[in-house]
């Protein structure tokens, strides 16, 4: 019951204040604040649109990061889903911006844990939807308004191409020598350092990838590609919404009182999502808002 009463209004008051694309396409690839280098995974019960959580983010601390991703993740009407269907990959705004949609589907019979390779799936499902994007002519349309809401299925299982990315799993040497050059002082490094004794406990499969040798690649495919790379190298961060449910002000006494008194002892005794998802807690950013009822 407190579950589904936070969801549904959650749901619903993303849904009627979605932030507008003209919006967004108006403040220019920078989007008006400061872009940070690393990738940021904002998560939402949206399967279209950009949710409110972005806009009051962007309000309180006016910067994000360089790549981000919209994830929705949903549950649809069969036993499994295979994981060659798993991932639907979309574009929200013109490649400069590099803002991302990613739509994971799980069966009611799945199991939506994260196992410690989402991260990595999800770089390479981006990176497949890039080049195929590039070769589609669906996926080359000219036209803005159409950008969001055009998905595609990319499997994580495909079969390694010339223009696909090379993956490798670097030694402990390698790792060390690239949290000393990315970290600039001592305080970025120790929290480097405390990263990855958080995710070395989630058991998170450590990753490097590279670009194919192929002089045949796009110059703005390759490049938006590197820059997808390199965010990865800087840190992967979750942000998901915070929410709190209270009774309005003329509520009865006994809505205030089940709203404000009982919900809250449930929300706060009940696991919540990202405990669910299995994100590290170092890299989660709780963004709060509040939905009056």
């Amino acid at each position: 019951m407190s579950g589904t009463m936070e969801t549904r209004k959650k749901y619903n008051f993303d849904l009627h204040n979605k932030v507008s694309l003209k919006w967004i396409l108006g403040l220019g690839p920078s989007l008006g604040i400061v872009r940070v280098p690393g990738i940021g995974l904002i998560y939402s019960e949206l399967a279209t649109g950009v949710p409110a959580i972005f806009s009051h983010f962007v309000t309180n601390l006016p910067a994000f990061h360089k790549v981000l991703v919209f994830v929705c993740v949903k549950s649809v009407p069969v036993p499994y889903v295979s994981p060659e269907e798993r991932f639907l990959i979309g574009r929200i705004c013109p490649r400069p911006y590099r803002m991302y949609r990613c739509i994971v589907r799980y069966g009611y019979k799945d199991i939506t844990r994260d196992e410690g390779d989402f991260e990595n799936q999800l770089i390479k499902s981006i990176a497949e939807f890039i080049q195929m994007e590039a070769v589609e002519p669906q996926f080359s349309g000219s036209e803005s308004s159409s950008y969001d809401g055009r998905m595609a299925v990319i499997s994580t299982r495909s079969i390694q191409s010339m223009s696909s990315l090379i993956m490798s799993e670097p030694d402990d040497t390698e790792v060390n020598e690239t949290i000393q050059s990315s970290s600039k002082s001592l305080t970025l490094q120790s929290l480097r350092s405390a990263y990855d004794d958080d995710t070395m406990q989630a058991r998170r499969r450590r990753v490097r990838f590279q670009l194919p040798q192929n002089p045949a690649m796009d110059p703005a495919v390759r490049d938006e590609l590197l820059d997808l790379i390199e965010a990865k190298e800087a840190g992967v961060a979750y942000i998901m919404g915070h929410s709190y449910v209270k009774a309005r002000r003329s509520s009865s006494f006994l809505k205030k009182l089940a709203i404000d008194i009982g919900y809250s002892f449930l929300r706060k005794n009940c696991r919540g999502p990202a405990v669910a998802l299995n994100i590290p807690h170092i890299s989660l950013i709780e963004v709060g808002m509040i939905y009056y009822v």
